[in-house]
């Protein structure tokens, strides 16, 4: 018997057998293509929550993805922490243009009636509207993805990434207090999401880490036991979505309590399988740059096999969906999944 999409990806993440591999994104998918398909358009569908929860369900109904992952950035808790936000256009995303807590934490503090401030309310009303749109006497169970910045990003915004680094080394107390900060905040809008209907979220964060300039001693001792608060205190399925290369890091990142962690195509899946054993899942990694945005629906399909065959547990994208890539290429996703278990048989 078949199981749902839902079904399927909780069996994964559970460590459970299924029937098929689940294929689906754990990050962005917003694509200028849905946009243009469902009128729900950036910047709009990043704070009007109807338009925000059209553009996600395009995903599955229209791209054929097995989930449905939603918003569309990674500066709403930064933007209620203080920093100003530029919203983007149709084609590019929001991003932090200033940094509130440059000069240290002194005046920092997690904000009164936190799930009231920004647009949160919106993202938790769009939540609402996907879940009863996804059951309540539809015909198909498809799992909602809420992703959500991680506290080394709002630390990042908030005091910029040099600042972070700095004082790993020079004030490690001053990085102590904004990772505590940061890490409550996240719990709180984590344990809101899934009240509010969320399967499981995922949490991109941790840049600094892919990017090598964070010595592993710092993220044993002092991002580790944060995360591993984060994942206790957290109540429902929650995945990990670092960019770069994080080979070295992922023995460290496994032993933190996430579910999953989502890789990039700079690291070797059978490397991720070796380093996590058992502890959690691998999801990835089909480059969303040269092969998902430049490439065709044959070079998609080829790169999505080869993920299968190195023994991905979910095929999905390595990161965000680029907002120009061709909706034929994400629709190759599933295909590839689908001709690859034919050929097998």
């Amino acid at each position: 018997m078949e199981q749902s999409s839902k079904k399927r990806l909780i069996n994964v993440l559970q460590g459970k057998a299924v029937d098929k591999i689940p294929c689906l994104s754990v990050t962005q998918t917003g694509t200028v293509e849905l946009m243009d398909r469902t009128g729900a358009a950036w910047p709009a569908a990043h704070s009007d929550p109807e338009k925000m929860a059209d553009l996600a369900l395009a995903g599955h109904e229209i791209a054929g993805l097995e989930a449905i992952r939603y918003p569309y950035c990674l500066t709403v808790l930064a933007e209620i922490m203080g920093c100003n936000v530029r919203m983007g256009t149709k084609d590019i995303q929001p991003s932090v243009l200033t940094h509130p807590f440059s000069n240290g934490p002194e005046k920092l503090k997690i904000p009164e009636k936190l799930l009231e401030k920004g647009r949160i309310p919106v993202i938790l009303k769009a939540t609402e509207i996907l879940k009863a749109r996804t059951e309540n006497g539809t015909d198909y169970e498809v799992p909602l993805i809420a992703g959500m910045e991680g506290p080394l990003t709002v630390f990042t915004h908030l005091a910029e990434i040099k600042n972070c680094l700095i004082w790993t080394i020079k004030k490690p107390d001053y990085f102590d207090v904004f990772m505590e900060t940061c890490t409550e905040i996240c719990i709180e809008y984590a344990n809101a999401l899934f009240e509010h209907g969320a399967d499981v979220v995922c949490m991109p964060d941790g840049g600094i880490v892919g990017s090598r300039m964070m010595p592993p001693s710092v993220l044993e001792y002092s991002v580790k036991p944060f995360y591993k608060r984060f994942c206790k205190k957290v109540k429902g399925p929650k995945i990990l979505h670092i960019c770069g290369d994080i080979g070295d890091s992922l023995k460290t990142l496994s032993e933190c309590g996430f579910d999953a962690i989502s890789i990039e195509e700079k690291v070797s899946i059978k490397a991720a399988k070796a380093s996590i054993g058992d502890k959690a899942r691998v999801i990835g990694n089909i480059s969303p740059s040269q092969t998902l945005l430049f490439g065709t629906p044959a070079s998609v399909k080829a790169e999505a096999k080869q993920c299968l065959s190195e023994g991905v547990d979910i095929l999905a994208p390595g990161c965000g969906i680029a907002p120009r890539t061709p909706l034929a290429n994400i629709r190759a996703l599933v295909e590839a999944r689908d001709e690859w278990y034919n050929e097998k048989n």
